[in-house]
């Protein structure tokens, strides 16, 4: 009888087994991205993020071993908007043809003003590389999770690209998004309850590069830069100053690094403004497991956690 039992063990292990081999492989471009798929997915996908945790997507380079990840793939997911445009050059080498998901699709970006320093942006699906050598233009802002309705709109495409790769998981897909857009209307109302608990006049923040257009859009607060979209630009001493001016007239006491910046520019602008670097926000990758902004929701805490005692001057 033991010795029979022993013997149907592998058997009875085999559905397990068939189950874990069933597992839709799916293909996130970034961290925070890939946090949104992981909760909408949950067990019924294997998920790999391409640009992991404290890093700078904007300027990725895919290694070899991302482009055999996307051959196995059965849905890959990107941001759009030019900001990982390195994906749709990702995809062509690796071959692969499956359906690619763009949670911003839908999305009405707002406008910002590039700040070209001879570097270059990815703009658009077309993945077109284009050089820059004069005068600032407009160009779509690629950071619409900083909102957290359009962070909803994010989790609401991701369920839909998955129920259409995976037509057995679109209950699970589908509850879960709804569980994950409820937490997020709640953490919007929280957020909003958090800032208005800052004067108007003090809104006001200094951060290492233009990441959080959307997140003062939504929540009223101006956030200035020595950077503009992309952290590969470096501002010139003409901006460096205007900005140190600004925060002395404006008596600003909110200045920030981020996760994944180079932070020599804003710790000269900090001392030579007389204020101090605030701490360490997280813009475009969350942190490791572990760490202050392991998951998205996690992020928006740890930010406005910081972000409100700072614009009130160091008041609880």
């Amino acid at each position: 009888m033991h010795r029979r039992t022993l013997l149907a063990l592998p058997i009875l292990a085999l559905p397990a087994i068939a189950r874990a081999q069933a597992r839709l492989p799916v293909v996130a471009s970034f961290s925070i991205l890939g946090d949104m798929v992981a909760k909408v997915g949950g067990d019924r996908i294997a998920l790999r993020v391409i640009a992991g945790p404290d890093a700078d997507a904007h300027g990725f380079q895919p290694r070899p071993s991302d482009a055999a990840a996307l051959r196995d793939a059965a849905l890959v997911v990107r941001n759009g908007l030019g900001f990982d445009g390195w994906m749709d050059r990702l995809v062509r080498s690796a071959g692969y043809r499956g359906p690619v998901a763009t949670a911003t699709d839908g999305l009405t970006p707002r406008m910002m003003e590039a700040h070209h320093h001879g570097h270059a942006h990815d703009h658009g699906g077309a993945a077109r590389r284009q050089q820059h050598s004069v005068g600032p233009r407009m160009v779509p802002d690629p950071h619409a999770w900083q909102d957290l309705r359009h962070g909803q709109h994010y989790v609401r495409a991701i369920a839909a690209a998955l129920a259409a790769a995976d037509a057995a998981g679109e209950a699970t897909y589908r509850r879960n998004a709804e569980a994950f857009t409820a937490r997020l209307a709640t953490l919007d109302a929280w957020v909003r309850a958090e800032i208005g608990r800052v004067p108007e006049a003090r809104r006001r923040v200094v951060t290492s590069h233009d990441a959080f257009g959307y997140f003062g859009a939504a929540y009223g607060i101006a956030f200035l830069s020595p950077q503009g979209v992309s952290t590969e630009a470096e501002p010139s001493a003409a901006q460096v100053a205007r900005l140190i001016r600004q925060i002395r007239s404006e008596n600003i006491t909110a200045v920030f690094m981020e996760n994944m910046a180079n932070p020599a520019t804003l710790r000269r602008l900090a001392t030579e403004a007389g204020v101090a670097v605030g701490g360490r926000l997280f813009a475009d990758a969350l942190s490791p497991p572990g760490g202050q902004a392991p998951d998205y929701e996690a992020m928006f805490r740890h930010n406005v956690g910081l972000l409100v005692p700072a614009m009130r001057g160091g008041a609880a």
